[in-house]
């Protein structure tokens, strides 16, 4: 049969989402079952969000606002930036993307980190382009090996900065030596998703980078802290310029109403927000305190998640979880096949998850390679 698509596209590996809750419950016999596999936000979304998207749902069969003209406006307004500088997307991914399809020539390549997060290297490959990876030193990034690795080709760097899945940062002092050497034309993308849970006081501030030489992208989103995963929405900071031409890029009306109104209506609700970030930091410290106590190493994190080395195999401490009605994320997709990644949960699931991982791992029997 004569090929159908490009030798790229038929080398890609579908990004593996998970099965519905529902489904698992069925396939495994089990009932109440909690998931801590997507970083989402156990306590749900914003108050205010919800309100505002119901109050918005007798006008859903008006387009949306193509421009999201108020909630650029808000955020420029809250960012201290020009809402010039602002581009709106369903979620960030689509950001990513757009960034891909705009600058990324043919004979350019981007500059990734191996153990980052999956979706830039399956963007720039589904686009027929080229990337080179560096490995990571520790879990967290080695920039200045990515600093060798940058050439005369290299038009794209990704950065997810606290990184997924590993949950480390780059520090201020290493971004802006890195940046110091990035060629003219380079475009370094700092991707802030767990930005509202970073607290290490060495976190960079990218916006800073708007008004200089160097060209920075900074992404965010408000599927994390505002709880909004399921309405896609995110947004990129940039220089005028680099919009300009991504708006030439973006389909008109990529986001959606509600996702808008539920966005402009979350960045108002400080509390939610608030509230969402004591139970992340006292849900850490309470399952980094059991990690101790069961011998288990985990890796330091400054997001709403993190990664746990069981020193065996993962994908079958994995399936063991779920038959107890847990739901966590293995690693061996990332190369780390004894790792899995948890989310924080509220205090309850958070109890339940370190139960059920007791009974998986030092019940006789269980979870052995």
């Amino acid at each position: 049969m004569k090929r159908l698509v490009s030798k790229n596209i038929e080398e890609l590996i579908p990004y593996p989402p998970g099965k519905p809750i529902e489904e698992l419950e069925r396939e495994y016999g089990i009932k109440g079952s909690i998931k801590l596999a997507s970083n989402e936000n156990p306590l749900g979304s914003s108050p205010r969000a919800v309100k505002a998207i119901r109050n918005y749902l007798s006008r859903a069969h008006f387009y949306p606002d193509g421009s999201c003209y108020y909630l650029k406006r808000r955020l420029a307004e809250k960012l201290r930036v020009n809402a010039e500088n602002i581009i709106l997307g369903n979620g960030s991914n689509e950001i990513i993307e757009l960034l891909v399809r705009t600058f990324l020539r043919v004979g350019e390549e981007a500059l990734i980190s191996d153990t980052s997060f999956v979706v830039y290297r399956l963007i720039v490959k589904a686009a027929g382009r080229k990337f080179s990876s560096v490995p990571m030193k520790g879990l967290r990034y080695d920039l200045k090996g990515m600093r060798k690795k940058v050439n005369a080709r290299t038009k794209l760097v990704f950065i997810d900065n606290p990184n997924n899945p590993t949950g480390t940062i780059v520090r201020r002092k290493e971004l802006r030596e890195f940046l110091s050497d990035l060629p003219e034309g380079a475009i370094c993308v700092v991707d802030e998703a767990y930005y509202e849970f970073a607290n290490d006081r060495q976190y960079p501030n990218t916006l800073t980078y708007l008004n200089g030489d160097k060209l920075v992208v900074t992404l965010r989103t408000f599927s994390k802290v505002y709880g909004l995963a399921g309405l896609r929405i995110g947004y990129g900071v940039a220089k005028k310029e680099l919009v300009n031409y991504m708006e030439r890029v973006r389909q008109p009306f990529n986001v959606n109403s509600l996702a808008q109104v539920g966005a402009l209506a979350a960045l108002e609700d400080k509390e939610h927000l608030k509230k969402t970030q004591e139970n992340n930091r006292r849900g850490l410290a309470y399952l980094c305190r059991e990690m101790e106590r069961m011998g288990l190493e985990y890796v330091p994190t400054q997001t709403n998640f993190f990664l746990i080395n069981l020193k065996r195999n993962g994908a079958k401490v994995y399936q063991d979880l779920l038959r107890e009605g847990v739901i966590v994320r293995p690693m061996a997709g990332y190369g780390l096949p004894q790792y899995i990644r948890v989310t924080v949960g509220l205090p309850e699931q958070n109890k339940r998850f370190i139960s059920a991982l007791r009974k998986v791992l030092f019940t006789p029997g269980n979870s052995r390679d």
